[in-house]
């Protein structure tokens, strides 16, 4: 009788837990495609792709697909010898540059972009330091330069990939190889590329989508050349009058399915050419033997990448909000802190887009991780259809572009039938954040789920404990881990969320992030770049606490 009645609440809590995921993730994407595909009181299945057709935006949707794929060309090119080189040479034991490396990942795009605009543009850092260099810098006002920024931002994640495949591709393949006479390009092509190939499509897959859903450097450095993309139209068609919703829901259609397709196939390749490369056996890691001046270059290359990845746009960021007057340029007596001053002056505006900032993430990260816990604990191992779907809606927003779901919230909230009146209110924006970054506590706590032996839960049963005594006294401080992992991670993104808070902020209230990019805009950029440094700073800060807090867990 008592187990008949616990399954009767399971089933309740998973109908409650589709048809919420059903209220905030699937119903703003369906708005998105009914809206785009219902033109002129009628229904036409062919209307998003003719209206990109007839208009300008056949041009936009060229270039996000030519971005991408020369994205995709760059960062292979950056991250494949870096893999390489952490993975198969003496130079593999410095761990600490893994950590590095997440930098420029975990750097806002935007921000990076301003830091990259400081340094080249005319009178920058660059033709500071090497006035020749004046005759190079206008051409990184291009094309190829927004490919290198968004490449040397978004490569640790192809690097870490590769990396971690090559770790696991054991050196007695390539031993059996050689003992058979394989030479190196022999076993490369024959062993090691067929072997890296599913990571790499996953990879580079991703990439892609991630680039073409991009609006932080479309946003800043694509207008200043010119180069309209996707992201930065819709932002445009929803933001600038006339505001025009069927052109940004017909491009809104196009990146969603584009991004679907690709998940779909970057799936089919995956699953059709992965290979168990670990067993119980253990694996013989194979180090490459390299000359003084094989160590020398690839020390250097690391160093370069380094630099182009982290050190110019910190160091544009950190210098331009120490600068008395950008006009006079480096000098010591040019150094200030007093925008740190006004920024942190008690009843400016800009304190209070922080202090939004720090309001809206804490909310919306708490309500993300109650959410994502109570869908984790549903989905548990994902064993029947329902519990399918939860795990499906769950982490949709991780593979839907932001904008497209942004969109689609702003659609349904501000529907005329629409009974709850929170568009344009501050639990809009909490709304939006929780949908955009609820997969994170969703992942985390599924890990952290998976990693319990079901055996520990049966004995507490055993010995007397009811089930709301073992979800409480076993199950949640076991999760707690997973559960903090993803509340700092929401909060750290949700605290510097820029095309959201752009399109659903109420018109009087500012975040951390809307204030970098239009005091960037409106020319005040020392006080822009003091804000992002205090941003990220603390950001890092918290993501630093959260890895000593799990390590601590883990010695435990």
């Amino acid at each position: 009788m008592q187990s008949s009645l616990f399954k009767n609440y399971v089933w309740l809590g998973m109908g409650l837990a589709l048809a919420l995921l059903g209220m905030l993730v699937l119903a703003p994407l369906l708005i998105v495609f009914g809206t785009s595909l219902y033109t002129d009181q009628k229904l036409d299945l062919l209307a998003p792709l003719q209206i990109i057709r007839q208009s300008e935006l056949s041009e936009v949707l060229f270039n996000s697909i030519w971005l991408g794929l020369c994205v995709i060309a760059a960062t292979t090119v950056l991250a494949f010898p870096l893999a390489w080189i952490m993975a198969k040479t003496p130079l593999r034991r410095h761990k600490w540059l893994d950590i590095v490396l997440l930098i420029p990942f975990m750097t806002p795009p935007y921000i990076g972009s301003m830091g990259w605009m400081l340094f080249m543009q005319t009178n920058g850092y660059m033709e500071q330091f090497i006035p020749a260099s004046k005759a190079i810098t206008p051409a990184f006002f291009s094309f190829g330069g927004m490919v290198a920024i968004m490449s040397l931002h978004l490569f640790p994640f192809l690097y870490l990939l590769l990396r971690n495949a090559l770790l696991q591709i054991g050196g007695s393949m390539e031993e059996a190889a050689a003992v058979h006479g394989g030479g190196f390009l022999y076993r490369l092509r024959r062993i090691v590329l067929p072997l890296l190939l599913s990571s790499y499509v996953m990879g580079s897959l991703l990439i892609f989508v991630k680039t073409i859903a991009e609006f932080g450097t479309p946003a800043t450095f694509g207008r200043k050349i010119g180069f309209y993309v996707m992201t930065s139209e819709i932002h445009k068609y929803i933001s600038s009058w006339p505001i025009d919703f069927g052109k940004a829901t017909s491009l809104a259609s196009v990146l969603l399915a584009a991004c679907l397709v690709m998940w779909y196939i970057q799936s089919t390749i995956s699953s059709r050419y992965s290979y168990r490369l670990v067993g119980g056996k253990g694996a013989i890691k194979q180090t490459a033997t390299m000359s003084r001046w094989g160590r020398i270059l690839c020390s250097l290359y690391i160093g370069v990448l380094l630099l182009a990845s982290i050190g110019i746009p910190y160091f544009s960021i950190i210098t331009a909000s120490l600068l008395k007057l950008r006009g006079v340029g480096l000098a010591w007596d040019n150094l200030t802190l007093q925008h740190y001053v006004e920024l942190l002056t008690p009843g400016s505006s800009s304190l209070n887009a922080l202090l939004n900032s720090f309001g809206l993430s804490i909310v919306a990260s708490t309500i993300a991780v109650v959410l994502g816990t109570w869908f984790a604990l549903t989905v548990q191992r994902s064993r029947t259809p329902g519990q399918k779907l939860v795990d499906l809606f769950s982490l949709l927003p991780n593979t839907v572009p932001g904008i497209v779901i942004v969109v689609g919230l702003i659609l349904l909230w501000n529907a005329k039938w629409m009974p709850i009146p929170l568009y344009n209110t501050y639990g809009m924006v909490v709304l939006t954040y929780v949908i955009l970054f609820l997969p994170y506590t969703v992942q985390y706590v599924k890990a952290s789920y998976g990693q319990i032996d079901p055996m520990l839960l049966q004995a507490g049963q055993v010995f007397g404990g009811r089930r709301l005594y073992v979800l409480r006294r076993i199950l949640l401080p076991l999760l707690l881990p997973g559960m903090l992992a993803g509340w700092m991670m929401t909060f750290t993104i949700s605290n510097r969320e820029l095309v959201a808070s752009l399109l659903v902020l109420p018109p009087s209230m500012k975040t951390s992030a809307t204030y970098i990019f239009a005091q960037f805009e409106q020319g005040e950029v020392s006080m822009g770049m003091a804000m992002a440094v205090i941003s990220v700073g603390i950001t890092t800060v918290l993501l630093l606490a959260m890895n000593v807090f799990s390590s601590q867990q883990k010695v435990e």
